[in-house]
C-alpha cells in the first residue's frame, strides 16, 4: 500500500469503527476565486462540513496525498500564490472532543499559471457608419470566472506618447462586453480593456489595441492623397489634405500605424500646415490607417496607406544582409564556391 493513501485509510477505519461510514457528514473543499488562478493572486482554500456548525469542528488539510497536515484552519490563504502552491487538496474535520469525524473530502486541483492575457475583439466589424451597432468583447484567456472589466481609449499627447483614458461609461462593459447600440462620430478611436478580480484586487495587463472608425453617411470632409493612390514606395513625398467646401482649417490629419501607435501629424513623421499634412520621405513605418478629424469629433472616411521598400532599397537590403553574413562567417563564400565546383565536376564526369 502506498504511504500517500494512509490518511484516507485511517479515516475510513475510524468511520467504520464508529459506525458512521454512511451517516457521517462529508467534508468539501472550496477554492476562491477559482481553481485556475494566476501567479500573484490571493487564493483561499475553505473546508466545509455538510450540515454542521463551523465552531464545533477542527480541520486538517492535506496536499498531493501527503501524510503531513499543512494547515489546521478552516480557511487557508495564499497571499501571493506561486506555481509551487499548485496541487491537489483535500480536508476533513473532527468534532472538538474527538466524538466524531467527517468523511475526507474529494481532492480538488489548484492550477497556477503566469499572468493572464486579455484578448479584445470587435463585432460585427471595426469599420462603421454612424448609427451602426457595435460590441467590443474582452476575454481573459484560460479563465471563465467572473471578472470586472474596465475600458479605455488611447489618446495621442503632446509628448508624442500614447496614454489610456478611462471611459466615463466604463461600467457599460460589465461581463466583458462593451456595447454601443448606435455608434456616433466621437466613438472613433483606439480601445483597450483591463480586468480585475478578488480582494485585494488582482489586475491584468492591458489587452491588445482595437481601433474603431465611425463615419457619417456623407462625411463633410475628404482625405485627399497626393500622389493619388494608396500603395507607395519608400523615400517619396506624400501630401495628405483634408478638403471641405466651407472651411478646411478646423481639420487635422490623424493616423493609426500597424505597430499600434495613434498619432497626429507631427514633426516626428510629417508637418502640418493648415489642414494639410506632408510626409517628406516616406518609410515602411508610415503604413497605417489615415483620416481627417475635427475638434468636434467629425471624421472623414479612413484610408489604408501601405508603404513598400523601393526597388533600390530592396537591393541594398539584400546586399547588406549578404555582407553581414559573409562578415560573420568568412568561409561561407569559399564553401559555396567549392560545392558549385564539385557539382560541376560531377556533371563533366557523368558526360
Amino acid at each position: 500500500m502506498e504511504l500517500c493513501q494512509l490518511p484516507l485509510v485511517l479515516l475510513l477505519i475510524s468511520n467504520i469503527y464508529s459506525g458512521q461510514t454512511e451517516e457521517g457528514p462529508k467534508a468539501k473543499v472550496r477554492i476562491k476565486p477559482d481553481q485556475h488562478v494566476f501567479r500573484g493572486e490571493t487564493v483561499t482554500l475553505r473546508c466545509d462540513i455538510d450540515g454542521e456548525r463551523v465552531s464545533s469542528w477542527k480541520y486538517s488539510w492535506y496536499k498531493d496525498g501527503s501524510v503531513s497536515v499543512f494547515s489546521e484552519l478552516q480557511e487557508h490563504t495564499f497571499n501571493s500564490v506561486t506555481e509551487s502552491d499548485a496541487g491537489k487538496f483535500s480536508c476533513y474535520g473532527a468534532k472538538r472532543g474527538g466524538s466524531r469525524t467527517s468523511h475526507i473530502s474529494d481532492e480538488v486541483t489548484l492550477t497556477v499559471s503566469n499572468k493572464p492575457r486579455l484578448v479584445l475583439s470587435v463585432s460585427p466589424q471595426k469599420w462603421l457608419t454612424e448609427g451602426d451597432p457595435v460590441t467590443l468583447i474582452c476575454e481573459v484567456e484560460r479563465s471563465s470566472t467572473v471578472w470586472t472589466f474596465s475600458w479605455f481609449t488611447l489618446t495621442a499627447s503632446s509628448d508624442y506618447g500614447n496614454h489610456y483614458k478611462l471611459l466615463s461609461d466604463s461600467s457599460r462593459g460589465a461581463g466583458g462586453n462593451y456595447t454601443v447600440s448606435s455608434a456616433a462620430l466621437n466613438h472613433t478611436g483606439v480601445y483597450v480593456c483591463s480586468a480585475e478580480r478578488g480582494k485585494p484586487a488582482y489586475n491584468t495587463w492591458y489587452s491588445n489595441k482595437q481601433p474603431l472608425w465611425v463615419t457619417g453617411v456623407s462625411p463633410p470632409v475628404s482625405l485627399i492623397i497626393s500622389p493619388s493612390r494608396t500603395q507607395h514606395f519608400t523615400s517619396v513625398s506624400l501630401s495628405l489634405s483634408c478638403e471641405e467646401q466651407s472651411n478646411s482649417e478646423r481639420w487635422r490629419v490623424r493616423r493609426y500605424t500597424y505597430n499600434g501607435w495613434l498619432e497626429d501629424c507631427s514633426s516626428l513623421w510629417g508637418s502640418q500646415t493648415g489642414s494639410t499634412c506632408k510626409i517628406n520621405s516616406s518609410r515602411t513605418s508610415d503604413t497605417g490607417v489615415y483620416w481627417c478629424q475635427s475638434e468636434s469629433g467629425e471624421n472623414s472616411h479612413p484610408v489604408n496607406i501601405t508603404v513598400h521598400l523601393s526597388h533600390s532599397e530592396s537591393q541594398i537590403s539584400v546586399l547588406h544582409t549578404l555582407s553581414s553574413v559573409l562578415t560573420i562567417c568568412p568561409y561561407l563564400l569559399v564553401t559555396v564556391m567549392l560545392i558549385f565546383k564539385c557539382c560541376r565536376m560531377r556533371g563533366i564526369t557523368a558526360e
